[in-house]
């Protein structure tokens, strides 16, 4: 398994990194850097994991994140399979807060800049004309050079801070208390988690991954996660069973099962108490008429 830090961010002729995403699957590292970072989805679908929340994601899903915050776009299973022709896109930018100078963003002129630098410590999530903006600012980032890159950069991070588009991920005091030497013992779990949410999951088989006794790893799981391994568990398969529901295809009884749960009933209260909707409901609001 790869280091979950070793990422090409780092450009040794430009102050600030762009990069277009193409690969069979997104990274499926669960990872952090010290980076701020500005991505969005053009082509794929899967499970994202920022912080403490858990959702699924689609071509569109845009987040700025600050320094530290965990993060994975982990792809649907099917991209994994052997022989899938399958295509994930992305366009993401990096860059650290002095990029431009320690003290360049201290400014009068620029607090709201800042201010929008400080509260991305819990990650923000964009929806509506924000994301057609940030797509098309990216985009034109990609054949930018020298000074216009840096005052577009500049504009668009403004336009950030004062949009009323976005919304906060993790839960309101969060922080990451994850080490880099921790890394790899999540990704075990996660990975256990994704591959096998469809039948029992052993908390003694994610315990071993971890190289602990069942009461420890809980302790653990908890304070890094901001939940109980269980519930973890749970918002996976909630996740699974919301694209399913907006895909049409099954009956709620069939995608119950499909995500993992063994009776009707504990669906619907798990599917209540994550989304605090009924499937049913869930699937009324958010399905679009064709």
């Amino acid at each position: 398994m790869k280091s979950a830090l070793r990422k090409t961010i780092e450009s040794q002729v430009r102050s600030f990194t762009v990069q277009k995403l193409q690969e069979p699957h997104f990274d499926p590292n669960w990872h952090f850097h010290p980076h701020y970072q500005l991505f969005t989805v053009l082509e794929g679908t899967g499970t994202r994991f920022i912080g403490d929340s858990i959702t699924p994601f689609e071509p569109g899903d845009t987040v700025f994140l600050g320094p530290n915050i965990p993060h994975l776009w982990r792809s649907d299973a099917w991209y994994f399979e052997e022989g899938a022709q399958l295509t994930t896109r992305g366009i993401v930018l990096y860059f650290q807060e002095d990029f431009l100078g320690k003290d360049f963003f201290t400014r009068p002129e620029l607090n709201p800049i800042a201010q929008l630098l400080e509260e991305s410590k819990r990650g923000f999530q964009y929806v509506g004309g924000a994301r057609q903006k940030i797509r098309s600012e990216l985009t034109e980032l990609l054949h930018l050079d020298g000074l216009p890159r840096i005052l577009r950069l500049l504009a668009l991070l403004d336009e950030l801070a004062h949009s009323t588009e976005g919304s906060s991920i993790a839960s309101f005091g969060y922080v990451n208390t994850h080490k880099v030497s921790e890394t790899e013992r999540m990704q075990k779990v996660h990975e256990y988690v994704m591959q096998n949410y469809q039948q029992e999951i052993r908390l003694t088989e994610a315990a071993s991954l971890a190289g602990m006794s069942e009461a420890a790893f809980c302790r653990y799981f908890k304070t890094r996660a901001n939940k109980t391994f269980t519930d973890f568990v749970s918002e996976i398969r909630i996740g699974q069973a919301c694209k399913l529901l907006l895909e049409d295809k099954l009956s709620i009884s069939q995608i119950a099962y499909e995500s993992g749960f063994d009776t009707l009933s504990n669906f619907n209260r798990h599917f209540r108490r994550i989304t605090g909707q009924t499937p049913r409901k869930y699937k009324k609001a958010y399905t679009i008429p064709v």
